[in-house]
C-alpha cells in the first residue's frame, strides 16, 4: 500500500481530515519519510487503527505484538538489516512455519526475503500485518549497541523541559562531562569499528542527536540521542580531538589514534557549524581494512597486467581518475606499497595522511600557511626521492610541476577527476600541459569506481533478462575473443536476497572495477595529432583496453558484483 493509498483510505474512512492529508503529503516529501511514519510520530491517528485498516484492504490477518512476552530468541530468526530494510518481524517458530509480521504485506521484495529466510530454514512461512511502532519496537531489540545507548541515556534521568536547553559549555570544556557520555563515545566507535564503517555522523536535529553510519557506501542511522545530549557528546569527541572547545562557530579539523577491539586505528574529525549544533564527521582509518595489495583491489587478467608494467618503468606518471568516493586513494596506497622497499626514496604530499605507511616519508599539505601540493612538488625535489606521490593534482600549476617531475627521472603516483581514463589527456591539455610533454611523461591512466561485493553465503545465479541478455552480449562483443569465449548466451546473472552471514544486506564489503589506459606509440600519435575522447577512446581499443563497463560485466558473470549494480555505476563513465 502506497503513500497516496494509506492516505486516500484514511480520509475515506473519516480517521483523517483532508487538510491534515494535504499537509502530511507535503511533510512526507520534505522530510523523505513515509506517511505511515509521519502518522505515527505525531500521533494523529492510533497506531493499531491504521493497522487494521490496513488489514481490511489488504485482507491479511492484523498481529498485535504483545511486548512484555515477546521471545528475545526470535530475533536469531531474521536478520537485523532484513527487519530494517523490509519491515519485518519475526513473530516466532511454530510446528515447521517461521511466522513473521508485515508492515507491508504487499511488498514483493519483502516476501521474497522472509521466503528465502524460510526456504533455506525448511520451513514455512506464516505472515500477519504488524503496525509501524510495534515493528519499531522489536527492531530497537536487535542492536545490543542501542541497547546499551539507551540504558545510559536512562541513567542520566534527563528531565523533560526546553528542548533547546543543553549542558552549558563552561561544564563540558572544564572536564566535568559524566561517565555515561564518555561510554556513548566510546561504544559509538567500537560499533563503527565493528560494522566495518568508514565514516560516523554525528547530526544535530531539531528534537535529536542522529547518529550515522557509513557502510560499503551507503548511510544508515544506527542511534538516536536525547536533543539535551548533542553538546555533551559533541564536546567528548572534541575533546579526545584535541580541537577547541569554546569555538563553534567556524569548521575544525582534528585527528587522534585508539585502541578499538585490540588493533590502533585513527580516527580523523572534522565539524562544521549548524543552527541547531556542531555536525560532527568523523572517517574511521583502519589500516586492516583500508591499505590493501593489488589482489585485494580486484585487479586482474589484462587491467593488472598494463598496471604491473606501468608500475616496473624507472621514471613516468601514473594517474588514477574518478569520482569522489570511487577508492582512488586506496588504490594509490597500494601501488605506493608495490614500490615501497629499502632501495627507493618514497615522498608523498596528502591532503590529509589518511594512513600511515612505514618506510614512506608523508607529509601534509596546509594551503592556510601557503604549504600547499604546488609548493610542496618543489621542496619534495630536493629530498632526492625516487617515488612522489601526490594527493590530487588540482590545478595547472601541480600538473606542470608533477609533469616536470616525471620527466626528470622520477615515478610520480596522483589522482585526476575525469569521468574515465580517457578523459585524463584533454584534462591534462585544459590544464595548459603541452601536448608534446605527455607521450614522454604519461605511463599509465587508471580509472576506477566501486560496486559490492556480493556476499558468497546467500548469493545464487538465474538466468539474465532478455533486455540485460542483449546488454550483456553487446559487451562482450567488443571483448578480445579469448575473454568472449568463456561466456556462452544465455547469460546467468548473481543476486543476493541477504542472509545472517551478511546481516541481510547481500554484500560484504566492495570490490572496485578498473579500466587501464598505457601510453603507446599509437596513443602519442593522436595526442599529438590533437586528441579528443573519441580518438583517444579509439586508440584504447587497439591496444585491447577493457573499459569500466566490460571489466564489471565480466566480474558480475563470474558472481563476484552485481549486474544491475554494475550498469548503474558505469552509465556515467559511457561515451
Amino acid at each position: 500500500m502506497t503513500s497516496d493509498q494509506l492516505l486516500q483510505e484514511l480520509q475515506t474512512r473519516g480517521l483523517l481530515a483532508p487538510e491534515a492529508v494535504v499537509k502530511l503529503r507535503r511533510e512526507a516529501l520534505i522530510a523523505n519519510k513515509s506517511a505511515e511514519e509521519l502518522i505515527y510520530e505525531h500521533r494523529l491517528v492510533p497506531d493499531d487503527k491504521v493497522a487494521e485498516m490496513k488489514s481490511q484492504v489488504l485482507k491479511v490477518p492484523y498481529q498485535k505484538i504483545d511486548l512484555t512476552a515477546f521471545d528475545i530468541k526470535n530475533l536469531e530468526l531474521i536478520p537485523e538489516e532484513t527487519v530494517r530494510a523490509y519491515a519485518v518481524v519475526p513473530l516466532g517458530k511454530q510446528n515447521g512455519v517461521l511466522v513473521a509480521g508485515m508492515m507491508q504485506p504487499d511488498d514483493s521484495r519483502a516476501q521474497e526475503a522472509l521466503k528465502f529466510i524460510a526456504h533455506r530454514e525448511r520451513l514455512s512461512l506464516g505472515i500477519y500485518l504488524v503496525s509501524y511502532g510495534d515493528w519499531q519496537q522489536i527492531a530497537r531489540k536487535y542492536s545490543p549497541y542501542k541497547t546499551t545507548i539507551e540504558a545510559v541515556v536512562n541513567s542520566l534521568n534527563l528531565k523533560p523541559g526546553d528542548n533547546r536547553r543543553t549542558i552549558s559549555l563552561e561544564d563540558a570544556s572544564k572536564g566535568n562531562e559524566d561517565a555515561p557520555i564518555i561510554k556513548i563515545v566510546s561504544d559509538t566507535f567500537k560499533e563503527a569499528v565493528q560494522s566495518r564503517a568508514s565514516d560516523i555522523h554525528l547530526e544535530p536535529q531539531q528534537d535529536h542527536l542522529r547518529i550515522r553510519f557509513r557502510v560499503d557506501g551507503d548511510l544508515k542511522e544506527v542511534a538516536s540521542l536525547p536533543l539535551e545530549l548533542i553538546q555533551p557528546v559533541t564536546s567528548r569527541v572534541k575533546v579526545i580531538s584535541n580541537l577547541k572547545l569554546d569555538e563553534t562557530r567556524v569548521p575544525q579539523d582534528g585527528r587522534f589514534r585508539a585502541t578499538v577491539i585490540d588493533r590502533e586505528i585513527d580516527f580523523r574529525v572534522a565539524t562544521f557549524p549548524t543552527p541547531l549544533g556542531e555536525k560532527v564527521a568523523i572517517r574511521i582509518l583502519d589500516p586492516s581494512t583500508g591499505l590493501k595489495n593489488l589482489d585485494d583491489l580486484g585487479l586482474i587478467g589484462g587491467n593488472r597486467v598494463a598496471a604491473e608494467a606501468g608500475l616496473k618503468k624507472p621514471f613516468g606518471m601514473i594517474l588514477i581518475t574518478g569520482p569522489t568516493g570511487s577508492g582512488k586513494s586506496t588504490t594509490l596506497y597500494a601501488l605506493l606499497q608495490t614500490l615501497n622497499n629499502d632501495k627507493v626514496n618514497i615522498v608523498s604530499l596528502e591532503d590529509p595522511v589518511e594512513y600511515f605507511v612505514p618506510g614512506v616519508n608523508q607529509s601534509q599539505v596546509r594551503p592556510e600557511i601557503g604549504y600547499d601540493f604546488a609548493s610542496g612538488l618543489r621542496q619534495i625535489l630536493r629530498q632526492d626521492p625516487d617515488v612522489i606521490m601526490v594527493g590530487e593534482i588540482r590545478d595547472g600549476e601541480t600538473a606542470s610541476l608533477a609533469i616536470q617531475a616525471a620527466l626528470t627521472g622520477h615515478v610520480v603516483l596522483s589522482t585526476l577527476h575525469t569521468n574515465n581514463a580517457a578523459g585524463v589527456i584533454p584534462r591534462l591539455l585544459d590544464m595548459k600541459i603541452e601536448p608534446f610533454l605527455l607521450p614522454v611523461s604519461l605511463n599509465l591512466m587508471l580509472a576506477q569506481r566501486l560496486v559490492g561485493l556480493l556476499c558468497n553465503a546467500c548469493k545464487a545465479p538465474e538466468a539474465a533478462s532478455p533486455e540485460l541478455q542483449k546488454q550483456i552480449g553487446a559487451a562482450l562483443a567488443a571483448l578480445p575473443k579469448e575473454l568472449a569465449e568463456k561466456y556462452q548466451a544465455p547469460y546467468r546473472i548473481y543476486h543476493a536476497p541477504g542472509c545472517p552471514e551478511c546481516k541481510g544486506r547481500g554484500v560484504v564489503g566492495r570490490m572496485a572495477i578498473f579500466e587501464v589506459l598505457r601510453m603507446t606509440a599509437g596513443l602519442e600519435d593522436v595526442v599529438n595529432a590533437g586528441p579528443t575522447i573519441p580518438k583517444v577512446l579509439a586508440e584504447a581499443k587497439k591496444q585491447g583496453m577493457i573499459t569500466l563497463r566490460e571489466d564489471g560485466i565480466l566480474k558480475a558473470l563470474q558472481g563476484l558484483v552485481s549486474m544491475e549494480e554494475v550498469l548503474r555505476t558505469t552509465e556515467e563513465a559511457r561515451v
